[in-house]
C-alpha cells in the first residue's frame, strides 16, 4: 500500500503479496515499461472485484483505471491467477495434512443474471428463470477452485461435463478419479464424458421425503464455494463484456480467499 494514501478494506496484507507476486511480475521490476507501482495495480484489481463498482469509478488514489484493466487483461491473458490457485490450493490441502492434489471433486454451475454489458452473449435458463451467464466448476472436497469456464446459460450442464473433468485432470495432471454431482447431472452422456477422462461421477441424490432445505453429503462443499465468491459484489451479475472476463475475476476471487487463509495459518503458526 502506498504511504501517502489510507488503507482500503480489499488491500492485500504484506503475507498475501509475498505470496502473489513473483507470479503477476511479467515484467522486471525495474522495467521501462512500468509507470505505476505493482502492488498497487493488484490492490486496484481487488478493490474491483471486492466492491462491484465500475472500472471507471477507481478512486483517484489508486492506479488510473485504464491501467489497472489493461494490466487485468494481461495477467488473465497469461492464465497467472490459474497458476497462483493451483500452487495455493496444494499449500491449502498439505497443511490439513492432505495430498497435493485431489482424488475427487465436487461439479456444480450456477447462473448470473446478465446486464447491458453481457446481454449480447447471454441465453435463457429455464430452469432458474434467468438470462445470462452460467459459471460451471469444480472445487476439491475442502471446496478450494480446481477449474472453471462460463458459458451462456442456457447451455445444458451435462453438455459441459467433458470440457470440465479435461480441465481438471489437466490441472491435476490425472488425479482426480471421482466427481460428485447433483441429479442434474444423471445421464449415460454425462457419465460417458466423464470417463473418458478417467473420472467416475457420482450424483449425489436428495431424500426422496425431504422436506425444506437437507444438507447433501459433499454437494454442499461446492454451495459453499459459490457462497465465497459472491461476497465479492462484482460477481453477483454478469457485469462483464467478455465471457473470459468474467472466468478470470471469479479465479480472482477464489485466489484472493485462499490467500486470506493460508495469511491466517502464516500468523496462527
Amino acid at each position: 500500500m502506498s504511504a501517502d494514501r489510507p488503507a482500503y478494506p480489499s488491500d492485500v496484507s504484506d503475507e498475501e503479496w509475498a505470496l502473489v507476486a513473483p507470479y503477476l511480475a511479467l515484467l522486471r521490476e525495474d522495467s521501462g515499461q512500468r509507470d505505476h507501482d505493482l502492488r498497487e495495480v493488484f490492490n486496484g484489481l481487488r478493490y474491483i472485484v471486492k466492491t462491484g463498482a465500475p472500472w471507471r469509478f477507481m478512486p483517484h488514489d489508486l492506479p488510473p483505471w485504464a491501467a489497472v484493466y489493461q494490466q487485468t487483461q494481461r495477467w488473465l491473458a497469461a492464465d497467472c491467477f490459474g497458476e497462483v490457485a493451483g500452487d495455493l490450493r496444494a499449500v491449502l490441502r498439505q497443511a490439513a495434512e492432505r495430498e497435493p492434489e485431489p482424488s475427487a471433486v465436487i461439479l456444480d454451475s450456477r447462473t448470473l443474471r446478465s446486464s447491458p454489458e453481457s446481454g449480447e452473449r447471454a441465453g435463457y435458463d429455464g430452469a432458474k428463470r434467468k438470462r445470462g451467464s452460467k459459471l460451471h466448476l469444480a472445487v476439491d472436497t475442502p471446496g478450494h477452485i480446481v477449474a472453471l469456464h462460463v458459458t451462456p446459460a442456457d447451455v445444458d450442464d451435462r453438455s459441459q461435463v467433458g470440457a470440465l473433468t479435461c480441465a481438471v485432470q489437466a490441472e491435476t495432471d490425472g488425479s482426480v478419479k471421482k466427481a460428485f454431482v447433483d441429479q442434474g447431472y444423471t445421464g449415460e452422456k454425462p457419465a460417458r464424458a466423464a470417463e473418458a477422462n478417467g473420472v467416475a461421477l457420482e450424483v449425489v441424490r436428495a431424500p426422496e421425503a425431504k422436506r425444506g432445505f437437507v444438507l447433501l453429503p459433499r454437494r454442499w462443499v461446492v454451495e459453499r464455494s459459490l457462497a465465497w465468491a459472491t461476497r465479492c459484489r462484482r460477481l453477483v451479475k454478469d457485469y462483464e463484456r467478455y465471457a473470459s472476463t468474467l472466468a478470470g475475476l471469479h479465479m480472482v476471487a477464489f485466489v484472493c480467499d485462499m490467500l486470506s487463509k493460508i495469511e491466517r495459518i502464516i500468523i496462527s503458526s
